[in-house]
């Protein structure tokens, strides 16, 4: 059971592997490949239904209204004018970056998010995503486990 809670708290938006990981470690006692084993998979969970139905949605209702397609017209130009420099340059390493760094507002839902506004294929996007996945799952494990501080998260 506590298994299962680990896999549902890594799927969540907003705690991912960084919040499953340590409560899977610290409250429920699982041991470390469990804990690391069910927090990477619960967190490859939304980045492969993300990446694998926004295009096809976001397609879907550009045909079916103006007003659709013109606000995905919006995001996309509005996305690439902000970020595209930044993007180009690190390519889709950015999405490995963007998931195995623990600062808020990173993780695999941000790098699915990106990689559907930067129109970057599944079959690439979901391998890097994953690397990043496993990247931070083995920084938060290590830090969990005392090997390190993670300091700069909570000042």
């Amino acid at each position: 059971m506590e298994e299962l809670k680990t896999l549902l708290l890594a799927i969540l938006p907003f705690g991912e592997l960084r919040a499953s990981i340590p409560i899977a470690l610290k409250v429920y006692n699982l041991p470390v490949w469990s804990a690391f084993l069910f927090s990477i998979i619960g967190n490859l969970i939304p980045p492969v239904l993300i990446v694998a139905i926004l295009d096809p949605i976001q397609k879907f209702l550009s045909k079916k209204s103006k007003l659709m397609e013109r606000f995905f017209d919006w995001i996309f130009e509005r996305t690439a004018r902000k970020h595209k420099e930044k993007f180009e340059r690190l390519k889709e390493f950015a999405l490995i970056i963007l998931v195995a760094i623990p600062l808020p507002f990173t993780g695999a839902w941000t790098a699915s998010l990106c990689a559907f506004l930067f129109k970057i294929k599944f079959k690439k996007a979901i391998p890097l995503i994953f690397i990043g996945i496993l990247i931070a799952g083995v920084v938060v494990t290590a830090a969990s486990l005392g090997i390190f501080k993670l300091n700069y998260l909570i000042s």
